[in-house]
């Protein structure tokens, strides 16, 4: 017995002691909550919105305050480890997880009615029969349109627990009998595939950001294009801002032959990590293009490098632009988060792309317009002669071809942009919403009387009269439409309200196609 109590002592001073080190490791706070043993005194970060909180002039949100302070933190490290508010971790994580507890609808405000734009595939909505064009008038029987609607006051409406009933009272055809639509909220899925179509034996694949689900997305839209007699294929990575770095090396997999090296990283607290592809990739010898432009970042920078790196594509179009960090997101109980960069990433060749940020945050974030004012968008030789590559050091891909680092990945293949696609004019119409208000307003009718997105596609065309016609509309909402802009971005103007058109009664692919009979840089990679 003595020496069962002697035994039972020991362990609970032992696990005292344990107790008290580690408060005094975690400076009083265990598992996230201060127990309020002040053992070694608070971080000056808490004394300060302590005092704040105790003794400020004003009543002020301390928990906003808290984000500010830890974020100015952050960005003194690198531009891209940040503090995450609640609804910002919340928004991130639904996006790259594919998917979200509603109804599954994509909406526009008209004159504050919300009008059905796109209906998710097998979302809610659409089983309950919901179409584009729906005006949503009220819900649960409870006046909604006309009530000073808003993006936050809709979305807090038509989310929600799983399972749980929203009732749609809906008006089609502008008729003013509503019908009732009742719906149960269900898990969304929000494919990371903007569209995919095959076309005169070219496969179009264009990837919006590396997802947890893009490497599943991508396997079935791949079969269903060489079903459709896809002989090569271009996977568009514009735009594409990146994600997981585990869904951009399962992409490059499948791309490339067993053991060859697609991304490594390393950084002080990490030891080097080696991404190899495996022998299961589904397109490892088919011809293939990738097309990048300035906004391509991250996960599509590991893609197109590894591609550039092992002569596996053709890279086409503009110069990256050039994040070579990897961040890891640490969550807080009460829903915020930091991101903080924990790596980088180094692509086959050894070259890591990450761009300088030693001149700080703000010329950091100034590059891109940089970029612009020095003319890199409109000629390779300028973003050549850019600081970021020369006198760096020479990497060479497996063909030896000479690659750059420090500043993004320079494309095999340079494109300019197109002057005519970025003037003011074209952000108005676009940011206020234009194209498609137009389309519900004056061009529900015509699409109608098309059978099929093929014949639409083919044989319909926007005519100056119908181009006069939409100025005329946009003016309604636009206080001044800068003549200039309006002769240079006739055609541009032209094929994106057929494009919207086509969107809003057979989606993306349809859209993306019209889109693509215009674009140089997809005109290009098909002579690839």
């Amino acid at each position: 017995m003595k020496n069962t109590a002697a035994i039972i002592f020991r362990t609970i001073l032992l696990i005292t002691i344990g107790v008290l080190i580690g408060f005094f490791l975690s400076d009083g706070n265990f598992g996230g909550r201060r127990l309020g043993l002040n053992l070694s005194g608070q971080d000056k970060i808490s004394r300060v919105l302590d005092l704040v909180r105790q003794q400020y002039v004003d009543s002020v949100d301390v928990d906003s305050l808290e984000g500010v302070t830890l974020n100015d933190m952050l960005q003194n490290l690198d531009p891209h480890s940040v503090y995450l508010p609640a609804q910002q971790a919340r928004t991130i994580n639904e996006k790259l997880e594919g998917g979200f507890n509603g109804i599954g609808l994509e909406y526009q405000l008209l004159r504050d009615t919300l009008v059905v734009i796109q209906v998710n595939k097998n979302g809610p909505a659409a089983k309950a029969g919901i179409e584009t064009g729906d005006k949503v008038v009220k819900v649960n029987d409870k006046p909604f349109s006309g009530t000073k609607l808003s993006i936050d006051r809709i979305s807090k409406l038509f989310r929600g627990e799983k399972d749980t009933y929203l009732t749609l009272n809906i008006s089609r055809n502008n008729s003013k009998q509503l019908k009732a639509f009742r719906l149960k909220r269900d898990h969304v899925t929000l494919s990371s595939i903007d569209a995919a179509y095959a076309q005169n034996g070219t496969g179009y694949i264009k990837i919006s950001k590396f997802a947890s689900s893009t490497d599943t997305d991508f396997r079935k839209a791949l079969a269903d294009l060489k079903v459709e007699g896809m002989q090569k294929l271009v996977l568009d990575l514009r735009g594409n801002g990146g994600g997981y770095l585990n869904t951009a090396t399962a992409l490059a997999d499948e791309f490339l032959p067993n053991g060859k090296l697609i991304v490594y990283t390393k950084g002080v607290h990490e030891p080097r990590t080696d991404y190899f592809a495996t022998d299961s990739g589904s397109y490892e010898t088919g011809k293939l293009t990738v097309i990048i432009d300035e906004y391509s970042a991250s996960a599509s920078e590991i893609l197109a490098g590894a591609m550039q790196d092992l002569d596996r594509a053709t890279i086409i179009g503009r110069r990256s632009f050039g994040k070579g960090l990897v961040q890891q997101q640490f969550p807080f109980g009460d829903g915020t988060a930091v991101n903080l960069t924990v790596a980088r990433y180094y692509t086959p060749s050894g070259r890591s792309i990450q761009k300088s940020y030693k001149n700080g945050i703000a010329s950091y974030r100034d590059e891109l317009a940089n970029r612009i004012r020095k003319g890199e968008l409109l000629n390779a030789g300028s973003n050549l002669n850019d600081s970021a590559f020369t006198g760096g050091s020479a990497y060479h891909t497996i063909k030896g071809r000479k690659v750059y680092s420090s500043g993004g990945i320079m494309p095999d293949i340079f494109v300019p942009a197109d002057t005519t696609e970025n003037t003011m004019l074209i952000d108005q119409l676009i940011q206020n919403q234009l194209f498609t208000g137009y389309v519900i307003d004056r061009l529900q009718k015509t699409i109608a009387s098309y059978p099929t997105a093929e014949r639409f596609i083919n044989k319909y065309t926007i005519t100056d009269e119908t181009m006069h016609s939409f100025i005329m509309y946009a003016a309604q909402t636009l206080k001044y439409i800068e003549p200039h802009d309006l002769v240079i971005s006739k055609n541009v103007i032209k094929t994106l309200i057929k494009a919207n058109a086509a969107r809003f009664r057979w989606g993306n692919n349809a859209y993306y196609r019209i889109l693509n009979n215009d674009d140089n840089t997809f005109k290009k990679a098909l002579l690839q």
